[in-house]
């Protein structure tokens, strides 16, 4: 029996990867006025009066340093909604400044190091915005006219704005807002066109006429959850901001950032603009994504997309409140009113595209490093592995393996044999991948370099504004960068990988470095003057300047300006490179991109970049996965044991425990670092390596079924513990474990030197994966017991859970038996279901090449019912343990006929040698 030791109420999990900060989120509360906020209640009032005194306080105390008292008007508006009206960052914002933008100025004490605090500038309650002139009804919403009577302070501001409303379904709102007599960029992305209204829509829309605002409810509870009245609306050719109050302080999304799920609404400013740069707190990392997802009281849920691809920020504040600003494009935002969590990802999905169905050895355990040295090397790895009998689907190279770093070249000297190494994997049963740039050498020798020749010929590289190929700086040195926004380049990129593929038949790509990274800011002549290089304002962007570490935002492209197509590079490329392993391979496609932007999860998986060999990295990658699970990208993982640095023992240990439950689970390391694969360690760690992927292994078929209902339905893989227990108010923060679906409850150790770890058990029966025993739980904390062997796998009650013998390949471990764990519920009941196909061809459930077998549990009775077969599923049900079986069963009949089985204290009732075909329906009970 495994112990468990419940802990007290006030115990909580400690927080994700860090120190505990002081004034944790408080509960969340609903504001139920269709108001400005400056309109009077006790509490603001409360609040005016408390900001006053501080004022006068200060003032005092200061001997006038502060100046004169700010006019009342200003003195009106309570901290935590002061809206900034002077973001600047390299700026120091003198009351001179601040007025000449017609805004409050009031300093408040200095914020702690590393943090913004509240603003200095703010806007008055009177600043001028839009007025809504006109507002007409259309066949799917609203057409409205906005207009702006005193020009605000950024350069080429629209006075005249047209705002688009359609109610397209009853849980999806569309709201836009552009220039009504220019057109302007918009990100070219395909979304869902509706042909009628939504008839019974769960939200009622209103608007604020002067000031202009949005104001949306939730009908079944009035919660208020956006009102855009907070702040003035701005929309000027390069500066767009518009502000809205958040009905609660439980936000999630806005990546990619590094940092725990939930954000922080204390003077907190997310930046999107995607950039080379190992994972850091307050960065802007490698993708954008610029969708959020908020909890409301009760337990409900909704979610906005901005679809916008130009620099953005999004700045969160305690009101609590959010302002989006973005230096180009419109605002085209979509609102997805769930009201569950796991709904609204699926009503994001559904605008965004759903994920790609990925093959089935995609989910086995991938190994790679930067520094193997030689395909012979690489080769004594892979060996290796199979030596210790360590389960492993596919092997990677790094750069290493090029010619000088040169895309579609192989080293001749090191990785000579490398054609033979893949060969070798393929008899094996196993794959490999490579990795990609987008860098194309620009200065091999004319005619010798076939790839930046036929690009320059066909006119597929990113240019300057003077036309000619920016030229910029890479691994192999002086780089042109491919223009993936040009169709021609996707036929070029193909060309280029059907010729390596002739000698080198890979099974997947590797994208990396598109961003684009650049080891130059702009380019070898920098870049040049101008509105996109200089624009009047710059969000909060690491190296404070668009072209930090990336190409200059003047190049052009096909489609636009990179100033308005840089944080769709990476989304691009993957386009490109996933349509180009269809027409090589007539398989699915296996890409793994650094770079990502909204929709990308139709096209690759992503991991979470370079991270490092430290209990704080593998910590983070938890919230770094659960955040793109929200954003459609099921396929992810973290370096296990990390990139850069030596790992230790024991950290490794503990990260492929948690790795082996990455969606994407991949080991890689850099160069001049030890070793850090399963069989670099001694006996102890490498059999708890070898023991926890083979656990995963077993789980194979219900991993591939959760990738099956992402596909399908836009259901997440690993989940947070709120989406399915979103009234359990105790999930909310929980980012230190994570569930597979429904129904398998992960709680790794991520601290050294433990062998317990405290977890929290939400409310009901749980099952222990390994041995079927059951803890009841209220909703609490728990201590388990976790030695350095053992990590801590629990089954939801009421869950059917499809496994199988595993084997060392997803190949091998396919032609293995199933076993079925049924997980009963505290009213004996239980579900669960199995998607099977061949693994790798295309679109098998669109040609209904496929089985789906859904299982249950009602009244003692298990019934396996097929609901689609297909010649594929010659597998079968050898085993049925049924966890939660209150007392001994006299008899187990097998559709009718009396079987053997065993049953043991703990209340597992195991039926084995079942023989019965996954495409034969069965019943099997027990009196």
């Amino acid at each position: 029996m495994k112990s468990y030791q419940k802990l007290t109420t006030t115990t909580t999990q400690p927080a994700a990867c860090q120190v505990e900060e002081e004034g944790a989120a408080p509960m969340p509360s609903s504001h139920g006025k269709l108001a400005p906020w400056w309109v009077g209640s006790g509490l603001l009032v409360a609040a005016v009066l408390l900001s006053t005194i501080t004022v006068w306080v200060l003032r005092q105390v200061s001997g006038g340093w502060l100046g004169p008292m700010p006019p009342p008007k200003c003195l009106l508006v309570p901290e935590s909604h002061r809206f900034d009206c002077y973001p600047e960052r390299r700026v120091v914002v003198t009351q001179e400044l601040c007025e000449s933008r017609g805004c409050c100025f009031i300093q408040s004490p200095p914020a702690a190091q590393g943090k913004q605090g509240v603003p200095w500038c703010f806007y008055p309650p009177d600043f001028p915005s839009y007025s809504l002139e006109s507002l007409n009804q259309t066949a799917l919403g609203m057409a409205g006219l906005l207009v702006r009577r005193e020009k605000a302070y950024y350069p080429r501001d629209i006075e005249r704005l047209r705002l688009e409303v359609e109610f397209e379904t009853d849980t999806r709102l569309h709201i836009k807002i552009t220039d009504a007599a220019n057109s302007r960029y918009e990100v070219p992305l395909d979304v869902p066109r509706v042909m009628k209204r939504a008839e019974n829509p769960i939200y009622s829309l209103n608007f604020s006429r002067d000031p202009f605002g949005v104001l949306l409810q939730r009908k079944a509870t009035g919660t208020v959850l956006l009102n855009t009245t907070v702040a003035p609306l701005i929309f000027a050719d390069q500066f767009l901001q518009i502000s809205t109050s958040l009905p609660s302080k439980f936000l999630y999304g806005l990546g990619e950032h590094r940092g725990s799920l939930l954000h922080s609404l204390d003077w907190n400013t997310l930046t999107l603009w995607a950039r080379d740069v190992s994972p850091t707190e307050s960065f802007n990392l490698y993708g954008a994504h610029p969708f959020y997802l908020l909890m409301e009281e009760g337990g409900n849920a909704h979610g906005v997309f901005l679809l916008n691809s130009n620099a953005m920020e999004v700045a969160l504040q305690p009101a609590p409140g959010l302002t989006w600003r973005t230096i180009g494009g419109v605002l085209d935002f979509y609102i997805f009113l769930g009201p569950d969590p796991n709904m609204v990802i699926q009503q994001y999905q559904q605008v965004i595209g759903f994920p790609a169905m990925p093959p089935m050895w995609a989910l086995g355990f991938h190994l790679c490093r930067w520094g193997y040295g030689s395909s012979n090397e690489t080769w004594q790895t892979v060996r290796a592995m199979r030596n210790y009998q360590i389960p492993q689907d596919a092997q990677w190279n790094d750069i290493d393996y090029m010619d000088g770093y040169r895309d579609f070249t192989l080293d001749s000297q090191k990785f000579a044999s490398l054609p033979s190494l893949v060969e070798d994997l393929h008899k094996h049963g196993q794959r490999y991948v490579m990795i990609l740039d987008p860098g194309i050498s620009s200065t091999s020798p004319h005619g010798s370099y076939w790839p930046f020749d036929e690009g320059l010929r066909r006119g597929l590289f990113l240019n300057t504004t003077q036309g000619q190929p920016l030229i910029g700086q890479v691994w192999p040195g002086f780089t042109a960068f491919a223009d993936f926004s040009n169709p021609d380049t996707h036929q070029w990129w193909l060309e280029n990988l059907q010729h390596f593929y002739a000698h080198v038949p890979f099974d997947g790509l590797w994208i990396d470095m598109n961003e684009p990274s650049n080891f130059m800011d702009g380019s070898e002549d920098g870049c040049p003057p101008g509105e996109f290089d200089s624009p009047p304002y710059t969000p909060a962007v690491l190296g404070n300047s668009l072209s930090a570490k990336t190409v200059c935002a003047s190049a052009k492209q096909k489609v636009s300006v990179h100033y308005n197509l840089h944080n769709l590079y990476g989304l691009m490329e993957a386009k490109a490179t996933a349509s180009a392993l269809i027409k090589i391979r007539g398989k699915r496609p296996f890409v793994i991109s650094r770079s990502t932007f909204p929709s990308q999860g139709r096209y690759s998986g992503h991991w979470l970049g370079d991270n490092r060999s430290q209990w704080k990295d593998m910590c983070y990658s938890i919230p770094g996965l659960l955040s793109f699970s929200l954003f459609g990208i099921p396929l992810v993982g973290a370096d296990i044991c990390g990139f850069s640095g030596s790992t230790s023992e024991e950290l490794c240990t503990r990260w492929m425990q948690l790795g082996a439950f990455y969606p994407f689970a991949r080991n890689h390391n850099t160069q001049n670092e030890k070793a850090q694969d399963p069989t670099a360690f001694g006996p102890a760690a490498r059999t708890a390596m070898k023991d926890v992927l083979l656990t995963r292994y077993s789980l194979l078929p219900f991993l591939y079924t959760l990738f099956h209902r992402a596909h399908l339905q836009g259901d997440t893989v690993a989940r947070p513990l709120f989406f399915e227990f979103p009234w359990d108010v105790a999930t909310w923060e929980l980012d230190r474990q994570f569930l597979w679906g429904r129904s398998l409850l992960v709680t790794p150790v991520l601290e050294p030197g433990v062998d317990s770890v405290t977890g929290y058990v939400p409310q009901g029966t749980w099952y222990d994966f390994y041995t079927g025993s059951s803890v009841n739980s209220s909703g609490e904390m728990l201590k388990m017991s976790a030695p350095l062997e053992h990590l801590n796998l629990h089954i939801r009650e009421g869950s059917i859970l499809p496994t199988q013998k595993p084997g060392t390949t997803t190949e091998v471990t396919r032609g293995n038996p199933l076993r079925l764990i049924v997980a009963l519920s505290s009213h004996t009941t239980a579900w669960g279901d199995l998607f099977w196909d061949d693994g790798e061809s295309l679109d098998t459930f669109e040609k209904g090449n496929y089985s789906y077998v859904v299982f249950n549990v009602t009244q003692n009775i298990f019934t396996s019912t097929v609901l689609h077969a297909s010649t594929e599923a010659k597998v079968t049900i050898d085993t049925l343990s049924i966890f939660g079986v209150q007392k001994p069963p006299s008899k187990v009949l097998l559709n009718g006929q009396e079987k053997p089985f065993s049953y043991l204290d703990n209340q597992v009732l195991t039926v084995s040698d079942l023989g019965m075909s996954l495409s034969q329906g069965f019943s099997l009970q027990w009196l």
